[in-house]
């Protein structure tokens, strides 16, 4: 069957959770036996968010062909179990860089370049170049930002444009917000109103409305708001407050999103979506009672999106072993040999967060150095197995000043340095490994336990490495390098036979983790931290 395109917009405010609805959609689409693809366009004009602060924009997440990319497309990976691309997230940065690319390498052949047709012809191209590519049934698009947002304008238009060459073969979701005004103790859906009418000021008439509000919309207040813009009684949908994210997609399958889709874009279908792995993690989610508490040590706790994959892939790990979540944000710039014991004792494992930079690592290396003495599970990734690295040259092999080149430049025993390679390049969002990369596993360590397997690929994100000219003081001192780059020998992973669970990572494996393939590092973790917490209760 011919490509049918799906655009998701949102209105009056952001962060309503269009990149949930939009993952909610393709997690129906897919249940119901369709090729679904889905991709973020975000209005600002950074190339890329990999050069953004986690406080300016929430996690920085990477692509399998390394892409620094936003992390709505973590969601779309959790809620889809599809491996994105760089083709996955275009931001006006990117559709500028490559218009004026053409423009100076003369593909306009002295045209004066202008906004239209040629920035959105290049939008409206990688719409649809990312439906061929795939032979998708479905290309679900979502538009960041909120409508009457100067910034998005060109996305819109492209939109507009492609809602008439396409016909029936596009629709248009449209989510907005009803504020509940608690001293009146009234729903409002004057900002939704609004909110279409500034869509349709473009050009646009959305098929479907989603209503995001925290009190159920009467059956009443949702017709008016049909008739007010100009969109079919059923095609009103609400989107109340969940307990979790991953109960959005069968609210939406109970008031029909997913047929209604299927109507309005004259796709034939039957029956209904084969939900049944999705509602067996929900099933064991709502039937956990125990809890398993995580300390998750960064420096970037204040902004709870900040480690969003890594909560995510907490979250399902703890659930498939029947356990409730409880993460403690542990702010490492607050850690001393004062306050450690009273910051960490009540958790059951700790994960020591990546991140860039020197501040918070010295309280890194206490929470490690404590973990490593008290034998608490604990799990690095990448700068987190980086501060592993130097704590064990300090503390254990008694290099004092211990350090990556990061972080000291003239560090005497430079465990962590730079890759020759990269020495030489200084643009910055360039100095990076990116992506997927082959790693080999030591066989009967904990980590090949985990995988169950030797050679796996995992994703990174980071410009230092471990030095191999130490690795010999390492192995014999204790710290074991049980995974490395089968091509270029780099180490990939080291963990402490000795100790209970003490591993680290110079890859992301919470990015590969998803509610239908739960990472096995996350797992075999929660099931370490679940053992510690039963051995803690027996004493």
């Amino acid at each position: 069957m011919e490509t049918r395109y799906i655009f998701v917009t949102g209105g009056v405010v952001s962060s309503l959770g269009k990149g949930i609805i939009s993952s909610s959609i393709a997690r129906l689409l897919l249940s119901r036996g369709f090729n679904v693809t889905i991709q973020k366009f975000d209005p600002y004009i950074n190339i890329d968010p990999g050069t953004l602060n986690p406080y300016e924009h929430g996690e920085c997440y990477v692509t399998v062909d390394g892409h620094e990319a936003d992390l709505d497309l973590g969601h779309y990976e959790r809620f889809t179990n599809i491996k994105t691309t760089r083709a996955n997230n275009i931001t006006t940065g990117r559709v500028y860089q490559s218009v004026i690319d053409k423009e100076r390498r003369g593909d306009y052949l002295g045209k004066t370049v202008q906004i239209i047709p040629h920035i959105t012809d290049e939008i409206k191209r990688d719409v649809k170049l990312l439906g061929s590519k795939g032979d998708y049934d479905f290309v679900i698009t979502e538009i960041g930002g909120t409508v009457g947002d100067i910034e998005s304008l060109p996305f819109l238009e492209a939109v507009r444009q492609l809602r008439w060459e396409l016909g029936n073969k596009c629709i248009c979701v449209h989510l907005t917000y009803v504020p509940y005004i608690r001293a009146a103790k009234e729903l409002k859906t004057k900002p939704t109103q609004h909110s279409v009418k500034q869509l349709q000021q473009v050009g646009i008439q959305p098929d479907i409305l989603v209503l995001r509000t925290e009190h159920d919309i009467p059956q009443a207040m949702r017709r008016k708001v049909a008739q007010f813009c100009n969109v079919s009684p059923d095609a009103v949908i609400q989107s109340i407050d969940a307990p979790t994210i991953y109960e959005v997609p069968l609210m939406m399958h109970d008031q029909h999103l997913d047929e209604i889709i299927l109507d309005k874009t004259a796709t034939p279908y039957e029956g209904e979506p084969d939900l049944t792995k999705w509602n067996h993690f929900l099933n064991k989610l709502n039937a956990a009672t125990d809890e398993v508490r995580i300390g998750l040590v960064g420096k970037y706790v204040a902004l709870q999106d900040a480690y969003k994959s890594i909560d995510e892939a907490l979250f399902q790990a703890a659930t498939y072993n029947d356990r409730k979540l409880r993460i403690t944000y542990i702010n490492s710039e607050k850690l001393t040999d004062a306050n450690v014991d009273e910051m960490l004792k009540e958790q059951d494992g700790i994960i020591v967060a990546p991140g860039f930079g020197q501040r918070g690592t010295e309280g890194k290396y206490v929470a490690l150095k404590w973990c490593r003495e008290h034998d608490i599970p604990t799990f690095g990734i990448c700068l987190g197995m980086q501060c592993m690295v130097i704590e064990w040259a300090r503390n254990v092999l008694g290099m004092a000043d211990a350090n990556s080149v990061e972080m000291d430049p003239k560090t005497q025993y430079n465990v962590i340095d730079l890759m020759e390679e990269q020495k030489s390049i200084t643009n910055m969002g360039g100095t990076m490994r990116l992506g997927a990369y082959a790693c080999h596993l030591t066989d009967g360590t904990i980590v090949a336990k985990a995988y169950g397997k030797l050679n796996i690929e995992e994703r990174h994100r980071h410009r230092f490495e471990f030095n191999d000219d130490y690795r010999a003081q390492f192995e014999s001192s204790g710290m074991k390098c049980v995974g490395e780059n089968p091509e270029t020998h780099l180490v990939e992973v080291v963990e402490v036979p000795k100790l209970r669970w003490y591993v680290g990572t110079q890859y992301h494996p919470e990015y590969s983790s998803t509610v239908l393939s739960p990472h096995p590092l996350f797992m075999d973790f929660i099931r370490a931290a679940i053992n510690f917490k039963g051995s803690k209760a027996q004493k």
